[in-house]
């Protein structure tokens, strides 16, 4: 009879591939996860992995391992909330990830309107400037601009918010205010750093102009508004994090408008998890809740 918990071994190096990365996300050294799944593979009598140069690739009996050990995973996850929450509110941690502006400055406060509601559920927001893998369980639940490609997701369009230019005052005192869009080109930008810009559609300047003049870059959204707000150049910002700056001035509001929309993924596995489903609802609600505040200057 093969150990119960070598399953959670097998279902982490699945995942990452690599034992590095999956001693990381289990809390052991590498060594104790090869020798758990060299273990259930002798217990089962198979092999689970083809041991590659990039990595841990599971052969056709691991495939069936690993769909068999989603399942367990699923249903022991939930034991706590049928057996112990039941018939109070679902408790536990959900992981959700998102991007650092969005999520600094829009999701934060409102995870924590679900703490005062939901006091049981304690969200881990997750950062990043590259789209979070939730087949391999990185997060729970993924908060992105693009929809997310992957076997088993459910992705759903949640809202929309709108970009704007913004300067600051000592910036207009020095260059003036731009009158039209062309004469943005004799301007000076703030932007992204381009060849550092993991998510395409992110570097939104580019839906303006490819700018000539770029006096500050960052892969921070928090450090170009910063940026912008002591006067470095115009740039191009959500109004979710404008907003809350006052030093900022929308520059050419009716003539330049860019939108991105809002999506929120979950693994089919995880949906109706009572925690989860708790977050999925409190997100559908605020998004629509602040359609205007995302999308009217």
């Amino acid at each position: 009879m093969f150990n119960w918990n070598d399953l959670t071994y097998f279902l982490e190096l699945a995942r990452q591939s690599r034992l590095m990365p999956a001693a990381r996300r289990l809390r052991v050294d590498h060594t104790t996860v090869s020798r758990r799944i060299a273990e259930l593979e002798k217990d089962l009598s198979v092999k689970l992995f083809d041991r590659k140069p990039d990595g841990f690739v599971l052969t056709e009996q691991g495939h069936r391992l690993f769909a068999i050990a989603e399942r367990i995973e699923l249903e022991a996850g939930e034991i706590q909330e049928s057996i112990r929450a039941a018939p109070s509110a679902p408790t536990g941690r959900v992981r959700v990830a998102s991007m650092e502006g969005i999520g600094a400055f829009y999701l934060a406060e409102r995870f924590a309107e679900l703490a005062e509601k939901e006091p049981g559920i304690v969200v881990e927001l997750v950062t990043e400037r590259h789209l979070i893998n939730l087949t391999k369980r990185e997060a729970d639940i993924s908060i992105s601009f693009v929809p997310l490609s992957g076997q088993r997701l459910v992705m759903r369009k949640v809202g929309q918010f709108r970009l704007a230019l913004y300067a600051a005052p000592d910036y207009i005192r020095r260059r003036g205010l731009p009158q039209t869009v062309d004469d943005l080109p004799a301007h000076m930008f703030v932007d992204y750093v381009e060849d550092l810009v993991a998510i395409q559609p992110v570097h939104w300047l580019l839906d303006v102009l490819e700018p000539a003049n770029v006096a500050f870059r960052s892969t921070s959204m928090h450090a170009q508004q910063n940026a912008i707000a002591r006067g470095a150049g115009i740039g191009l910002l959500p109004l979710f994090s404008a907003k809350s700056n006052p030093r900022l001035i929308p520059v050419l509001a009716d003539e330049v408008t860019v939108t991105r929309d809002i999506y929120v993924g979950v693994h089919e596995d995880l949906e109706f998890m009572g925690r989860v489903k708790m977050v999925l609802r409190h997100l559908t609600d605020v998004f629509k809740r602040d359609a205007d505040y995302l999308t009217k200057l």
